[in-house]
């Protein structure tokens, strides 16, 4: 999960830094920031639900649906939070002091979930959903800041950081679960708590580098002119102390009425686009259909991608055969986690050589079609789930193969790969001129929905007593046939949108 926030399309004087690897010093500060803080991110990822059911249902299998809408609202409230991260960031305090009191709030959230209390839990991921909104969308616009406008490094440094975001997010998962499960385990119980905690130091340990880090960016991304006032940000921290209570009672009111209310601001902020516009003209009308349009295909695309935290964890812990898979006794369902950044890793380089392969041949695909391509890689992972539990269940233990969970995963990445990167810089292409700002709160938000919807999506999978052969064949194969009719609509409809794009690649 990454964000930016937009920046002015100026060219600003760049300090002289000191080269790394022919790089910019600071990139690697950075690298390292990110590294922590995707760790302590990811590092609680798998633990949530199995956490919630364990801790607060008595281990009772009903718990599952609960536990699923709860992630799926929390995953919402993260990428909505990012929309005003930016903003605190470009018109109030800065990018530095954004990040320091991000990092600070997500410490602070994370060891308050390790709070055996379901109300102080609930407040502690509110807490994490506030400071992640301050730090993620921030941190990526200091890489970009650390290179002129023209300079050929730029997309390579992104990379780096990239690594670094995939880095943390494959680490910890398996750091975590083996302190869970290998040193801190109390009987067949894993010490969920130690997970909280291991992440709650890994934020800690991404503020501290930060902040005597900071000096090596030569005041880039520093405060200036009236954000440089200390009282802005004591504004900040107390405006975040007020938001914390609204982010829980949002958790607290339930998936069903957070859709409402994230549709609704979906609209507004659409209605908001349209306005401006039509105001701009035809060509900019049309663009900003267009972006209408990709903006509900990706809602499509999270609502069954963001299965990972929820129901593919039920699913590995219950109905997937992990015995002797990989050489090892049990494979760890936590592990299932670092496989999508494994996949990142080892195909991005292969997609982005696909694209300028057949770029050449000019037959690259539209921005559309390369959505449509990551809703159907999507829709086969799902199908394979779908295969795999109408044929492959082994009767003696009423369990599917271990190889075709580890493989959806590595589809659906290849779908991402479709779909993910190209979208924040779709939005800066399409969106009305004056408000690209708002069109990239618009790809949050609608990221956002898709992930209250995989919520929901993944309590019905669950169903009312947990996580079974028949109530996963059902729910995948509604998933399945959802995003491979979306897909060819998509594909259908590709033509017509690239027309409203008035030639936008």
């Amino acid at each position: 999960m990454s964000g930016t926030t937009s920046t002015p399309n100026k060219e600003v004087v760049i300090p002289e830094f000191k080269q790394i690897m022919g790089h910019p010093s600071p990139l690697w500060m950075l690298f390292m920031t990110e590294f922590w803080e995707r760790f302590a991110f990811y590092g609680i990822r798998w633990a949530l639900v199995l956490y919630i059911v364990t801790q607060f249902y008595g281990g009772n299998s009903a718990g599952e649906q609960s536990a699923n809408l709860t992630y799926g609202s929390y995953l919402a409230l993260v990428y909505a939070g990012a929309v005003f991260g930016g903003y605190v960031a470009d018109r109030v305090i800065g990018y530095q002091r954004s990040i320091l009191i991000g990092a600070i709030f997500m410490a602070a959230g994370l060891f308050m979930i390790t709070v055996p209390n379901e109300d102080i839990f609930k407040l502690g991921l509110a807490t994490i959903i506030v400071g992640n909104g301050l730090f993620k969308p921030n941190i990526s616009t200091m890489v970009g800041k650390l290179y002129a406008l023209n300079d050929t490094r730029r997309d390579s440094g992104f990379t780096i950081f990239y690594m670094g975001i995939n880095s943390g997010a494959f680490l910890a998962p398996i750091f975590t679960q083996i302190l869970a499960q290998k040193v801190f385990n109390v009987g067949d119980t894993p010490a969920y708590k130690v997970v909280f905690f291991a992440a709650g130091i890994g934020m800690l340990i991404s503020l501290v580098w930060f902040y005597i880090g900071r000096a090596s960016l030569k005041g880039i991304g520093a405060p200036e002119g009236e954000a440089k006032n200390p009282m802005r940000m004591v504004m900040v921290v107390i405006g975040g102390l007020l938001v914390i209570p609204v982010m829980y009672f949002l958790l607290k009111a339930g998936a069903g009425n957070l859709q409402i209310v994230l549709t609704i601001l979906f609209l507004i902020l659409a209605a908001m686009l349209m306005v401006e516009g039509i105001k701009e003209g035809a060509v900019s009308r049309d663009k900003t259909i267009a972006m209408m349009i990709i903006f509900a295909f990706n809602i499509l695309f999270w609502m069954f991608f963001e299965q990972a935290g929820s129901s593919f964890t039920f699913l590995a812990e219950k109905v997937v055969d992990r015995t002797g898979a990989l050489g090892m006794d049990v494979f760890p369902t936590a592990w299932f986690q670092s496989v999508n950044s494994v996949a990142i890793i080892a195909c991005a380089p292969i997609i982005a050589w696909v694209w300028v392969a057949m770029g050449k041949r000019n037959v690259n695909p539209s921005i559309p079609r390369k959505f449509g391509l990551g809703i159907l890689f999507n829709g086969l992972a799902f199908g394979l789930l779908m295969y795999a539990l109408t044929f492959l269940v082994d009767p003696t233990i009423n369990k599917i193969p271990f190889w075709t969970l580890f493989a959806v995963y590595w589809i659906q990445s290849i779908g991402e790969l479709c779909l993910s990167p190209i979208g924040l810089s779709m939005v800066t292409k399409l969106a009305p001129t004056r408000l690209v700002g708002l069109g990239m709160g618009g790809w949050f938000l609608s990221t956002g929905i898709g992930n209250n919807l995989s919520g929901i999506f993944a309590s019905h999978v669950s169903g009312d007593s947990g996580m079974s052969i028949g109530s996963a064949l059902s729910g995948y194969t509604f998933g399945f046939w959802s995003l491979m009719i979306g897909g060819v609509i998509l594909f259908l409809l590709a033509p017509l949108i690239q027309k409203l794009m008035h030639g936008v690649k």
